[in-house]
């Protein structure tokens, strides 16, 4: 599953120039809030709030580059702040999570929702916790919730996700809803592309399978992404229903020759041996 990023944000300048230019924008902030002391509550509780965010951003940006400890002394800074602040526990979720802490970071998600329930970032990336869990009905009621908010800039993932966690559930349509409602949002999703084009073929839809197989392979080709074995067994069969030899002899050379220890590898045998 896809964890929605942490700001919303394309940092577009080297990370260390980024990192130079919000610590000096967190430390004019908070100069600021020295000199406007004086001057009325509202005044110093606005540049604090936005000292807070600077911090946050810093942190999100040292945890981008791996940087954990710098990056939760940030989140540190932003809370002593602002201690109520929910995307600062939403990255703190994030490091703790990182770091293999599951318990810190699913007490983190839950105290960033606590603050802020319609956080739908934080609710999305709590969710993919849960999946990575096995968690995968609670999964799909947290997505529910991020995927009602049309205002949320990663929906298009949310539904992906709620998607895959619909398909552990065996709950066919509704994980056929989900995808076809990512696509929507964005034609570029590989997975949602590829999971849709597999309910379509098993449910005798063939050529809208194809079709969404072709989405796919167009989508993985243009991002250099490597195929799954799920990938190259879809392939084998949607393609060679399609009559498309080349990618059937391609897919089966890869999957023969990558992953032969895998599941997808013992059905193509099975497959090939009933024919």
């Amino acid at each position: 599953m896809q964890i929605a990023n942490s700001s919303g944000e394309h940092i577009k300048v080297p990370i260390q120039k980024l990192i130079s230019l919000l610590a000096a924008a967190a430390v004019a902030f908070l100069l600021s809030s020295c000199v406007t002391t004086t001057t009325g509550g509202y005044m110093v509780k606005a540049s604090e709030q936005q000292a807070a965010r600077d911090y946050i951003r810093l942190a999100i940006a040292y945890y981008d580059s791996d940087d954990l400890i710098t990056s939760r002394r940030h989140l540190n800074n932003a809370l002593a702040i602002d201690a109520r602040n929910a995307d600062a526990y939403n990255v703190l979720a994030l490091i703790s999570q990182r770091e293999g802490d599951l318990d810190l970071a699913e007490d983190a998600f839950r105290t960033a929702l606590r603050y802020d329930r319609s956080n739908s970032r934080a609710r999305n990336n709590y969710a993919v916790l849960l999946f990575g869990q096995e968690r995968f009905s609670e999964a799909y009621d947290e997505l529910v919730r991020v995927t009602s908010n049309a205002n949320y800039d990663g929906r298009a993932i949310a539904f992906e996700n709620q998607g895959r966690s619909a398909l552990r559930l065996s709950r066919i349509d509704d994980a056929k809803n989900a995808f076809t409602r990512a696509l929507r949002l964005n034609a570029n999703l590989h997975i949602s592309a590829l999971e849709l084009s597999l309910i379509e073929f098993n449910q005798e839809n063939k050529d809208r399978a194809h079709q969404l197989f072709q989405q796919y392979l167009t989508n993985v080709q243009f991002y250099s992404i490597p195929y799954t074995p799920r990938a190259l067994l879809a392939g084998i069969q949607i393609e060679g229903h399609a009559k498309n030899q080349k990618i059937v002899d391609t897919f089966a050379l890869l999957l023969t020759s990558l992953y032969q220890d895998s599941p997808e590898f013992e059905t193509y045998q099975r497959l090939s041996n009933a024919h």
